[in-house]
């Protein structure tokens, strides 16, 4: 176990045994009140987050029905009103740099706020996403810069869409023009990256089946630890030892549940959960629990992936969400294509109930993050990028104001929420894409 003794813990207290490493979340036991420049220092520790959901929206169901708050939601967005304190919506941004206008550019755009370059091979360029940006200036602090999550596999090579490479719709993260991020989508493996020590996957494996859990290696480092703490930290470290255990008995579950598959789903990694829902409860999960240990400070996720085929025939939409896409103003299946947008907004509004529900220093974790979900997409039928679903979450700590419904008048750069954003990061540029200014209404100034 790496900690020092002392009146109190370092921030980046590890407990160790066989095959795991474990971080801890933030314990009074290392912010001290008497050392009141350290605990303002460790509750600083600002967060990014990026949920991407493809192929736009039903604009009609999405746009809150009141002009300046969110007292009246719209139906995709009704799952949020637990936590619409703690959140904003913006109306009319757009991203130019996506037209001419296809799926593969809304997805490589999303992040970047560049034009894509127009290749089916190798030479493709794009830009530095904003998440990157972040994560070269401030991950250095955490186990891992950043985190690159989806849901789907992304094995299409070649072109994929009018012209453009694959490469630009599997790849939301690019660290540099030329170098995308491929985003992993198993379970297991996020799960082994975020707790695994040393060795290669197959030695990991091996080292899990000599116990029944990989918090076992580590029970007799916890067992020393809980010792010097306080009941208040001794029930937190409890805590977030039984949501780890949780996490990894699900995915323990539907590993075994594979194997009775007689009918895997193509786009999704062999021993995920079987239902949509569930696989996407578990990525959650997971990124709550990166956060809450400081693994990472920077995560993206596509909650589904550009042109998908899945279909949800768990909520009455046995079609294939790309054909519905395109809908050609019909109205029926308009509203199975927003049946699919409500219940993405609603496993992000899980996600933000249970970030709310978890205590960190002087708040939640959602008080220490700042969480960014939307599309590239504004009406998926068009192909166009303006009117794009986007909305903030979290972020009190930093002085986000809630309960707001943002309404441009003019379509207004995505690049500038996400120059704002950064700001907020600490991490300071004078311009991002095409951005044109910072949103300069969507946080309170801090009192010092």
């Amino acid at each position: 176990m790496r900690f020092i003794t002392r009146k109190s813990l370092p921030r980046r207290t590890f407990l160790k045994g066989v095959g795991a490493s474990l971080a801890l979340p933030l314990l009074d036991a290392m912010v001290p009140a008497a050392t009141a420049a350290r605990r303002v220092s460790a509750l600083n520790a600002r967060r990014l987050s990026y949920v991407f959901m493809p192929m736009g929206c039903d604009e009609s169901r999405w746009t809150p029905r009141s002009e300046a708050t969110l007292d009246l939601l719209s139906p995709i967005l009704d799952s949020l009103a637990p936590v619409k304190q703690n959140l904003t919506v913006l109306t009319n941004m757009e991203l130019r740099p996506a037209y001419p206008g296809s799926h593969a550019t809304s997805n490589s755009s999303f992040l970047s706020a560049a034009k894509a370059k127009v290749t089916e091979s190798t030479d493709y360029y794009l830009g530095t996403t904003a998440d990157q940006v972040a994560a070269q200036e401030i991950g250095h602090h955490t186990q891992l810069p950043s985190l690159e999550l989806a849901m789907d596999l992304m094995q299409t090579v070649g072109q994929c869409d009018n012209g453009y490479a694959c490469v630009y719709q599997n790849n939301l993260s690019w660290s540099t023009p030329t170098t995308p991020l491929p985003a992993e989508a198993h379970p297991r493996i996020v799960f082994e990256n975020l707790f695994g020590e040393g060795g290669t996957p197959a030695e990991r494996r091996a080292a899990l089946k000599e116990r029944a859990s990989l918090l076992d290696g580590i029970a007799e480092d916890m067992r020393r630890l809980s010792r010097g703490l306080g009941a208040k930290d001794r029930a937190r470290v409890s805590d977030y030892l039984d949501s780890i255990r949780e996490v990894e008995r699900r995915i323990k579950k539907a590993e075994l549940d594979a194997k009775d598959d007689p009918l895997p789903d193509l786009d999704r990694p062999m021993g995920v959960p079987a239902a949509y829902a569930d696989h996407a409860r578990l990525m959650f999960d997971l990124q709550r629990l990166a956060f809450q240990g400081d693994i990472t400070r920077i995560i993206t996720f596509q909650i589904a992936r550009e042109t998908s085929n899945r279909t949800y025939p768990e909520i009455g939409v046995p079609d294939p969400h790309h054909p519905l896409s395109h809908h050609g103003d019909d109205p029926d299946k308009i509203a199975r294509m927003a049946k699919i947008n409500t219940l993405h907004v609603s496993l992000f509004a899980e996600h933000l109930e249970q970030m709310q529900n978890t205590p960190e220093g002087d708040g939640s974790l959602l008080d220490h993050t700042l969480l960014l979900y939307g599309s590239g997409i504004g009406n998926p039928n068009v192909h166009n990028h303006t009117n794009l679903p986007i909305l903030v979450a979290g972020g009190a700590a930093d002085g986000m104001k809630g309960n707001r419904h943002i309404r441009y008048h003019k379509p207004t750069p995505l690049a500038n929420l996400h120059l704002t954003l950064l700001d907020k990061m600490g991490v300071k540029r004078e311009r991002f894409g095409d951005s044109n200014g910072m949103i300069s209404d969507l946080f309170e100034p801090l009192s010092i």
